[in-house]
């Protein structure tokens, strides 16, 4: 039995100051406080802290990754064990999260693939994350690193810093308290003999290159597909070490509050008996692919699943292994249900996917990739937005005479997001 209680401190805004506190819902930061702490890693060599309001005319670029600020109370160790903490079960204990704050990392690591965040207008429709009160935290890096290096350096500030300000916290007595609780599959199966069992498979984007997902601090790209209790992901268990299109990359932010995994739960007892989550590497080679969706398809029929809900991350490339999934799920009599987007052109016309069987019969899509939206002009922005030119979405051009941006959705952080975590979806002629 894991049990997990979730305490949400309200954040209702954001400012820098000279102490860590939250009073009347506003989270103050300690401005020089934080930055000391992250140039404890010599290999940083400045720190640019800001914040971003909901509704400010702000646009935030280039976005690495989003985190939210938490401190664990009990049942655990404080922070992401396994990568800034020592290794400790995740999933069961108290959590307090300050809830509707977010740590944004900014700054170029490959000169591609991350993305943007408007705060206001068009580009605030398509982010989740325009909705959230930022500490932006702008990254430079030492001269000489190699990108993976460079990569790691700014992906650990981000949780550092989300450690650093959760911390406050600690002692806090939290709005409001939601748990998350769930027996072994043999309890919950005696509890709910007649309800459907349902998985829920995540794929991850695994394919090397800085494409990667960590799960207790091991990159996945080396797991086989593995079990998770439902609470270990919603309590800091994996997080993202992505730099790939912004559009449907899983932030850990959204790791932390996975919509897939909250939507399940909330039908547990009630319309189904939710199992839990097979993590599944995404992999560059036919071999890679058949090996985890076999692996896949056996945790599944062992816990003697009907059926399994399937989450890509990313497109393309990965499209094959959410269909190897697919096939081979329904093939063997359990329902398949596949949560993707679509790169279907800029008409909406071309080919969603860049695979397909006849056994996808039940896909929900969270909308096509290469949209083109325009970005109005911003009066603030925060980071570079040169970087439009070289982000995937972006090109020579995008950034206009007058401000605006004019690129595809692919550019902007969880507009597409495949586990849900967005505003978007699609919708049939």
């Amino acid at each position: 039995m894991l049990k997990l209680e979730i305490g949400r401190i309200h954040i209702k805004d954001i400012q820098l100051g000279n102490e860590t506190s939250v009073k009347n819902g506003v989270l103050t930061v300690d401005t020089q406080g934080l930055i000391k702490f992250l140039r404890e890693d010599e290999r940083i060599k400045d720190v640019k802290l800001d914040v971003a309001k909901p509704g400010e005319k702000v646009r935030i670029i280039p976005v690495k990754d989003v985190i939210e600020p938490r401190v664990k109370i009990s049942g655990g160790n404080n922070g992401f064990p396994g990568v800034t903490a020592k290794q400790a079960q995740c999933g069961e204990g108290r959590t307090h999260v300050l809830y509707g704050a977010a740590v944004v990392t900014v700054g170029d690591i490959v000169g591609f693939q991350e993305g943007v965040i408007d705060m206001w207008g068009e580009g605030a429709k398509w982010t989740p994350f325009s909705q959230t009160f930022n500490l932006t935290v702008d990254i430079q890096v030492a001269d000489g690193l190699d990108p993976h290096t460079h990569e790691e350096t700014v992906r650990i500030a981000g949780l550092r810093a989300a450690e650093f300000v959760g911390l406050v916290g600690q002692d806090m007595q939290p709005d409001e308290v939601v748990t998350y609780e769930m027996g072994s599959i043999f309890e919950e199966t005696a509890k709910y003999p007649d309800l459907p069992k349902v998985l829920y498979a995540e794929m991850m984007i695994t394919q090397g290159l800085l494409h990667d997902t960590y799960i207790y601090g091991v990159n996945a790209q080396t797991i086989l597909p593995s079990l998770l209790h439902a609470n270990e992901e919603l309590d800091n268990a994996v997080i993202s070490g992505n730099c790939v299109a912004a559009c449907d990359k899983i932030t850990t932010y959204q790791h932390q509050n996975n919509s897939a995994i909250l939507d399940l739960y909330a039908q547990h007892g009630k319309e189904i008996n939710f199992l839990g989550c097979i993590m599944v590497p995404e992999h560059t080679t036919l071999s890679g692919k058949m090996r985890a969706s076999d692996y896949t398809l056996k945790l599944i029929q062992m816990l003697g699943a009907d059926a399994v809900v399937v989450s890509e991350e990313g497109y393309g490339n990965p499209d094959s292994d959410l269909l190897i999934i697919c096939k081979k799920c329904e093939k063997a009599g359990v329902k398949t249900v596949l949560i993707t987007d679509e790169c279907a052109g800029r008409d909406g016309m071309s080919q969603p996917l860049a695979d397909t069987v006849p056994e996808a019969v039940a896909v929900v899509s969270g909308g096509n990739v290469s949209h083109v939206v325009t970005l109005p002009p911003a009066e603030k922005i925060i980071g570079n937005v040169e970087a439009i030119a070289v982000l995937a979405g972006g090109w020579e051009g995008a950034l206009l005479e007058d401000g605006s941006l004019q690129c595809e959705l692919n550019a902007v952080i969880g507009a597409t997001s495949e586990i849900g975590y967005h505003n978007v979806t699609c919708r049939l002629y």
